[in-house]
């Protein structure tokens, strides 16, 4: 874990004793983020130099973060929160770690679907979670979506990562929502007895598993597969270029997810930090954002990242990201009855 100072910035030490509730300074914004992306910097910097807002930043994990701030409690210096996934934010808000935000400029930018109702959480670029297999020894006809990995003819041929990867637990919450828990049970451990190999890696080694031979198909999130597709490493874009993508359905599209973001319950610095959530949905914001992790905008008419733009189109679903969270609990259980580990 870190905190880390921007170079516009010197952060006076707290005296030391017990801890006091941290005072608004003017022309401050403290950030703690579980994205892990040093392009993430040129976003602060951007942020100061159009506002005058100094920046400093905490990354690390979701998980790390939320212990964090509920050890800090009302001294927290937190103003914004930022987690890759809606089941992370979903965690901070259950943890009375989020406040509510009324915005007119995130709300016009921001579709109701990808934001929460009371405005604890923003979606600010989307994901989708996809199917990647090889295109030798599977036909995209056999893989109408997520349900095909179920199939008894993928005997051995499926790769994934764990069950307690948020985005695989979103997913089954997703499934639970369209499907009932029985269904979404079933399919779980369906696609546990189709298993090449345990779960292990994250999402890229999924991809490279295929190119490589052990398993014919796998889910990873859209931008995982571009990333190499459109790398400048020559073994990585042979293994991505070995594979053929699906953006499959479920219900009335392809599972998507978010990006986002959160005023924190505490935060000293309130209305630097709703400032900031407006930066991020300006064009600027959207493409520095989005840009380096081939992420979709979350805003229409923000020109798409570089490798985005040769995707099929598809339609995304339209569950409610707060199902995503309130399922989440649910989809652990079903994954741990299915023996998926």
């Amino acid at each position: 874990m870190r905190f880390v100072v921007s170079i516009m910035m010197i952060m006076v030490l707290a005296a030391c004793g017990a801890p006091e509730v941290p005072k608004a300074e003017a022309g401050r914004l403290n950030i703690y983020t579980a994205r892990q992306y040093n392009s993430d910097q040129e976003i602060y910097k951007a942020f100061e130099e159009e506002t005058g807002i100094r920046v400093r930043f905490r990354d690390t994990s979701a998980p790390q973060l939320l212990e964090n701030m509920k050890t800090e409690g009302a001294s927290s210096p937190a103003d914004v929160v930022i987690a890759p996934d809606v089941g992370s934010l979903w965690k901070f808000q259950e943890a009375g770690l989020l406040q509510p935000v009324t915005s007119d400029i995130l709300e016009a930018a921001i579709p109701e679907t990808f934001r929460d109702p009371e405005g604890h959480w923003f979606g600010l670029a989307r994901r989708a979670r996809i199917i990647v297999y090889d295109p030798e020894r599977l036909n995209a006809d056999d893989i109408p979506g997520y349900g095909a990995l179920a199939d008894e003819s993928l005997k051995d041929e499926v790769c994934m990562r764990s069950s307690s990867n948020i985005y695989n637990l979103s997913l089954m919450a997703e499934l639970i929502e369209r499907w009932g828990e029985d269904d979404a049970a079933n399919w779980a451990k369906s696609v546990r007895d189709n298993f090449a190999r345990e779960p292990q890696g994250g999402d890229t080694v999924q991809i490279q598993s295929i190119g490589a031979g052990e398993c014919s198909i796998a889910i990873v999130n859209h931008y995982y597969w571009v990333r190499m597709i459109t790398s400048n490493a020559d073994d990585q874009r042979a293994l991505a270029e070995d594979t053929a993508i699906i953006f499959p359905s479920v219900g009335a599209g392809t599972h998507v997810n978010i990006t986002g973001a959160g005023v924190a319950a505490n935060a000293p610095n309130r209305d630097a930090a709703i400032a900031f959530l407006e930066f991020l949905t300006s064009e600027r914001g959207q493409t520095l954002l989005t840009g380096p992790t081939k992420e979709f905008p979350m805003v229409d008419g923000v020109p798409l990242p570089e490798g985005l733009e040769n995707l099929p189109d598809f339609i995304a679903s339209d569950v409610p990201m707060r199902k995503l969270g309130e399922n989440q609990s649910l989809a652990q259980t079903l994954y741990d009855k299915a023996g998926w580990k």
